[in-house]
């Protein structure tokens, strides 16, 4: 059967749903069409073997449920099998919802578990309330899915159309779930180009996906490396936090044929259903800016606790968003470089390539992903892809056994004009990439050369440090009407009894207001001089407070010094700079702020906590900095010509108009 029957016979499906209209929203139809469709082709696949299975079922009836259930899955010789006698063709139109989950009960543990989240009975419940419920089970009774006319291939191309179709028709969510066929297909055909190595026949590979969805990665990767090499074994992986997304991508891979018993169901950040585990290759495409907070403590603890022990010990980010957990999250899976290592792929909004300044925790990532060479490639797609949401998107590939051409190096791929329109807009998708395109992208990947659309860059070139520049503080001092008012706003002066208060603006009154001090210590000393005719003991506090009330800053003034006499800086002129990371930071200073501002100096007591040099080191990766093309402006002759052209367009309608 070629891909447009394929295409047919999901349609022709999907157009069972016209029984549904009125009694179902539009967006519950795929969690109907989908589990039934999964039950007959279930069906058909066990077909020629539903015998043996019966005759195995009454055998071994007294035998503990783990040992039967191995006897019948050898029986039926499928990963999963049904012990009931009933089919969709011979269930009662009395009875139909009784037999039915009696049927379903019937199957073995993964294909029983996948009906139970897709919330199957509580559908089936209200199809029964509905009266459509036979009229539904006879319609997919008599639909022809056997083995004999759609290979596993095959059926699972149309249950991917249905899930795309589901996904359609709920496209207010599907971004979080479903990922689009043509990203997936980009995705993985970057990560697992120029991988024959690792595919060499009668190998086994593991693919592993963090958020699952419904599992297009899983399904794809297991497509690609089969065309690559028949001979290998391929272990699929993976964790989905959605219970229906779980059921759907457990039912693809079930109807391909392939193992579903490291599909789990779970939080993958908080709980981790694969401990320990380790894998070739990893794909992912974590929900865009969604908050961590519901896990903020767990992810927490591991990261006090734990360290670089566990996933995320370079630093955490903002948590409002997630996507650098889910990708340290990947990191730690990564094999050991001697044992062949990994590669990943991950598909990351804008905001983790420069989120955070230096030392926060996006940037302590970056360093981690950049100074340990894991970043290989990064890709930027164009807008309008996804279902949910039109923003900027880039493909990250990240590896621990880069080829020696890309050691220390990251490539930048821009690949933001390769969309084409859609005929039909998805919800937000307005655009795909056309299989040309993908292959155009992946051969710029694969060169690894300079080109408008590829650049290198030495893994230094995206980090800076972070340097503090301070300026001395200069003050002024008066004891002005002005100023003597503001000694009611201190706080250490209102703690005083009003007397105390009284006294003090007194004294303070006879420093005289005309009076311009521009040295801070000779100011000082007329002060206490003054306040020392008061007879009031006061504290250092309250000595402070004075002098600020009596201050203003003043370029001419005289420096403040410390007790050390040294200058004191002053906080409202502190500035940073960012020092490129292969520059000494002293010879910066000298040439690009030295000239400006002559008395400002380096703190030197900001060092950064890894290698305790001077100035906090920070990563970021300016994408569009490095792909920004100037475009002059048009000549003013040309503007002005195309302005007097439209004032006398107007002055022409206006004249119609009075005429």
């Amino acid at each position: 059967m070629n891909t447009e029957s394929h295409f047919q016979t999901a349609a022709f499906i999907w157009a069972l749903a016209d029984l549904l209209r009125g009694d179902f929203k539009q967006s519950q139809y795929g969690r109907i069409i989908l589990p039934f469709t999964l039950l007959r082709r279930l069906e058909c696949v066990l077909e020629p073997t539903k015998a043996s299975v019966l005759t195995a079922a009454g055998e071994h009836q007294a035998k503990p449920e783990a040992v039967r259930e191995k006897l019948l899955l050898r029986a039926a010789e499928q990963p999963f099998f049904n012990a009931s006698k009933l089919t969709l063709g011979t269930l009662s139109d009395t009875h139909t919802a009784d037999d039915l989950m009696s049927y379903v009960q019937s199957f073995s543990q993964d294909a029983r578990e996948i009906f139970k989240h897709f919330e199957f009975e509580s559908f089936v419940q209200q199809l029964s309330a509905n009266n459509l419920l036979y009229q539904v089970v006879q319609r997919f009774a008599a639909l022809d899915i056997s083995p004999q006319r759609l290979t596993n291939y095959g059926m699972g191309l149309v249950f991917e159309e249905l899930i795309r179709k589901f996904a359609e028709s709920s496209n207010e969510t599907a971004g979080e779930h479903f990922t689009p066929r043509d990203i997936v297909h980009l995705t993985t055909s970057l990560v697992l180009t120029g991988q024959d190595d690792k595919l060499r026949p009668h190998g086994i590979v593991t693919v592993y996906d963090p958020t699952a969805g419904t599992g297009g990665f899983l399904s794809e990767s297991d497509e690609y490396i089969q065309q690559v090499s028949r001979d290998v074994t391929v272990s699929l992986h993976g964790q989905e936090l959605n219970p229906e997304s779980y059921a759907i991508c457990k039912a693809d891979m079930l109807i391909k044929g392939q193992g579903v018993d490291q599909v789990k169901l779970g939080n993958t950040l908080s709980d981790d259903q694969l401990p320990g585990e380790h894998f070739d290759f990893m794909l992912s495409n974590p929900p865009f800016g969604v908050e961590w907070k519901k896990v903020q403590k767990a992810i927490t603890d591991e990261h006090n606790q734990k360290g670089y022990e566990g996933c995320f010990g370079p630093g955490l980010p903002r948590v409002s968003d997630g996507s650098l957990l889910f990708l340290m999250h990947l990191v730690s899976k990564m094999r050991a470089r001697q044992e062949g290592g990994s590669r990943i792929g991950i598909i990351l909004n804008g905001s983790p390539l420069f989120t955070g300044g230096a030392g926060s925790g996006e940037s302590e990532i970056r360093r981690y992903l950049l100074q340990h060479d894991l970043v290989e490639a990064i890709v930027g797609l164009p807008t309008d892809l996804f279902y949910n949401t039109g923003i900027a998107t880039y493909v990250w590939i990240l590896s621990n056994h880069k080829p020696a051409e890309r050691r220390g190096r990251v490539q930048l791929i821009n690949a933001t004009g390769r969309a084409s329109k859609m005929h039909k807009s998805l919800g937000s998708k307005r655009q795909f990439v056309a299989d040309r395109d993908i292959e155009e992208i992946v051969r710029l990947y694969g060169a690894c050369q300079e080109s408008e659309e590829s650049k290198r860059f030495p893994v230094d070139a995206f980090g800076y440090r972070r340097i503090t520049v301070e300026r001395p503080l200069r003050l002024n001092f008066q004891a002005s009407p002005e100023r003597l008012a503001k000694l009611d706003d201190e706080k250490p002066l209102q703690k005083l009894e009003e007397g105390e208060r009284e006294a003090i603006k007194a004294a303070c009154a006879t420093l005289g207001p005309e009076q311009v001090f521009t040295n801070r210590d000779a100011f000082t000393k007329v002060l206490k001089a003054a306040l020392k005719t008061t007879g009031l003991k006061l504290g250092a506090p309250v000595q402070k407070a004075i002098l600020n009330a009596f201050s203003e800053r003043d370029p001419e003034a005289d420096i403040c010094l410390d007790k050390k006499g040294n200058p004191e800086p002053d906080t409202g002129l502190r500035d940073n700079e960012n020092v490129p990371l292969d520059e000494s930071v002293f010879d910066y200073f000298e040439r690009e702020v030295k000239p400006h501002v002559p008395d400002a100096w380096i703190d030197e007591e900001k060092r950064d906590e890894l290698d305790g040099r001077i100035g906090i080191v920070g990563f970021e990766i300016p994408f569009n900095r490095h792909f920004y093309q100037f475009t002059p402006p048009r000549p003013l002759e040309e503007i002005d010509a195309d302005l007097k052209a439209c004032t006398d367009r107007i002055k022409q309608m206006i004249e119609g108009l009075s005429a």
